[in-house]
Formats: structure tokens, sequence, C-alpha cells
């Protein structure tokens, strides 16, 4: 993805494209820790001790008078010292006068003091090229003044469904028809990493509105869902085979049937209609690839072992993925359904994916497998 100055508030999630150099220091002046007073250390060293209160410092004043000798200035908490100054009092060891202040125990110097610099030196990097930006490092980018930070942009992507039989949800169903979840899903997934989604409604069985849809498509990367098969009404694999897309049979359970190239420019992935199958494809393939477009230092999601608590079958020659639970302590994963591509309720009550290698065909219980985080 292009680099593209982005406001703040639009930067959660996305990348950092070059490295933010502080222009200037945090703390930009020493201030106060506390609210209390500003005194001399020397001042105070034979507490208890009541100096007379020269001057009246809230945070936010930018004409500090200096501090003179054997006396003391009100300061509120974030207040620049007054030069002269070398400590504040706590206001919990004095009366809290105005006139006059009673302090009740001496404070070394430097005590309460937040010195120039002490978090951040002007001229220093506070943000490195390849940061994923969060709450944490949003907020030091305006520590330091920053109004917009170099991202790489979000990717749009358009979703579209095809097949005659599906329909919007909360339309009446008819015989015959069932309401269109990949979409939605796909949609989600894709909003969920920090990419723009625009969902086309789905499309039926008809190869030249297929095409006529997908020569309006303004994008990054167009996803489609079903027709891709080896069915009599393949809608996408009929309207795009020799017009830049390629369709082959991947070695995985579920999603084998898969798609993928360029349509006058346009990128395109085409993923099986089955929803399991939609959604493990995203996994698999698209996901890692749209986080890498955007700079993520680690695309893939994060995997660990664990002993499955059933044992398991999986076909030769193809690398399974079941939906399944780890326990909260990563040491017990319990398979969720079954790997059939249409059980759509399994997916969603899952939190990870067993993975099954293509050599193996069967698993005891008991078994330590690899397992794919999904949460």
């Amino acid at each position: 993805m292009p680099v593209v100055p982005t406001p703040l508030a639009d930067c959660r999630g996305l990348v950092l494209a070059e490295d933010v150099v502080a222009p200037v220091s945090l703390p930009p002046f020493d201030n106060s820790a506390m609210d209390g007073y500003a005194v001399r250390a020397e001042d105070v060293a034979t507490a208890p001790v009541s100096l007379p209160v020269a001057d009246d410092i809230p945070a936010g004043r930018t004409d500090v008078r200096p501090l003179e000798p054997g006396t003391a200035h009100r300061i509120m908490t974030g207040a620049p010292l007054p030069p002269g100054a070398d400590a504040v009092v706590q206001v919990e060891l004095t009366d809290a006068g105005t006139g006059t202040v009673h302090i009740t125990a001496p404070v070394p110097a430097g005590k309460h003091l937040r010195r120039v610099g002490e978090d951040v030196r002007a001229g220093t990097v506070v943000l490195r090229a390849g940061t994923v930006l969060g709450p944490p490092q949003l907020g030091l980018a305006a520590a330091v003044g920053a109004a917009d930070l170099p991202v790489r942009r979000r990717p749009r992507v358009v979703v579209l469904s095809t097949g005659s039989e599906l329909v919007e949800p909360g339309t009446p169903l008819e015989f015959g028809q069932i309401y269109e979840s990949n979409s939605v899903l796909i949609a989600a997934a894709v909003r969920e990493l920090g990419g723009l989604a625009t969902v086309l409604r789905a499309v039926p069985d008809d190869v030249p509105a297929f095409r006529r849809v997908v020569a309006d498509v303004d994008a990054d990367v167009l996803v489609t869902s079903g027709g891709v098969s080896a069915g009599a009404y393949e809608v996408v694999k009929d309207a795009l085979t020799d017009h830049g897309v390629r369709f082959v049979r991947v070695a995985i359970q579920p999603g084998g049937p898969q798609g993928s190239g360029t349509v006058d420019g346009l990128p395109v992935i085409a993923f099986p209609g089955n929803p399991v199958s939609a959604a493990l494809s995203f996994e698999l393939f698209l996901r890692p690839a749209l986080l890498t477009a955007m700079g993520h230092p680690t695309p893939d999601r994060p995997r660990t072992r664990a002993r499955v608590t059933t044992p398991l079958t999986s076909p030769s020659g193809k690398v399974q993925y079941r939906r399944a639970h780890l326990d909260s302590g990563r040491v017990q994963v319990v398979p969720v359904g079954g790997p059939a591509s249409h059980l759509l309720a399994s997916f969603a009550a899952a939190n990870c994916l067993i993975e099954v290698p293509a050599a193996t065909t069967a698993i005891p219980e008991g078994t330590e497998v690899d397992v794919v985080l999904l949460t």
C-alpha cells in the first residue's frame, strides 16, 4: 500500500511507514510532579519551618517568576518549576497556606520534580517504521506534537458473493433459498485487520451480469465467494477463466477450489462458496497478504502446540484444518464440530484451528498437534 499522511484519529491499527523523530523533549520543561510548594531544599532543611508564599503557579502558566531565597511558590502538578527552586514539598506536608505556608518536614533537592527530557529528548526517534499503531503509540505521537503520521494506507476491498439462491438477511426466505453470509463474514474480517470493505449484493448465476459488475469495481482487490468449483453454474469460473484469473484446486480441507489473478488491472481473489471454506480461505491466503501489503511485521497468526482431547481422522494428501477450542492454559485443544465446510456454527464457537499435515490420516487422543490461534 502507498504511504499517506493520516490524522492520528484515523491511524489506529495501521503501520508506521517512516521513523518519527521528536521535535520537542518530554517533558519540554522542568515541572512539578505534585501539588505543593516549590522551594529551595536548603530553606526547608530544618523543618518544621514557615515561609512566605511569594507566587502562585498553576499548570499552563508561562510567565514564571524566579524563586527568591527564603520564600516558597505554591505550585500545581505539571506547572513549570520557577528558576531558583530545586524541590517541591507536597501539599500533604504543609498546612496549605496561601500567604504563609507551614512546612512540617524537609525534602531533598530534586524531590517531586520532572526534569526536561526525562522521558524523551528532542531529536531522538520515538517510533520506528514498521510499528503497529495502538493507543500508547498514538498518545506518544500526540505528546511530541504530531498531528498526522505517515502510514501505509488501508487496502480497499470489495466483497462479492455469487449465487441465485442467496438472499439478503432480513428478507423472507422462499423454498430453495438461503441467507447470504459470506460477504458479511469476509468484510468483517477485512475491517478487523484495518482494511476498508465494501459489500456488493449477491450476483445471480449470470456470466454477462457478473462481468458487468466486475468491470465497475474500483478497489485494491476484489474478493468473490462461490462459483469456483466444478458444477454446471460456476459463474465466477466461467466469467473469468481466460480473462486473467487462474482456477486451481489446493490440497486443503475445507476450501480446495481457489482462484486468483488480475482482470484489467484489478486483483481478484476467488474463494469457494461454502461458508467455512470461505472463512478458512481468507485466513490462509488473503489475511496475511493484506497485512503484508499494509506493512505489518508479523502477518501470520500465532501458533502453539497442544494435546488433542479426541481422536481425529484426515484425508491423505490434504492439509486439514479442524475447528477447535484451546483451553486457557494452552495445554489441551478440543475439536468443535466436524470437518464439513458448511458447519459455520462450529467455526463461530472455535478460537483456533488444528492443522493436520497432509501425510497424516489419523491422530490418536492425547497427541500433541499444531494449533493456529484465531483470537
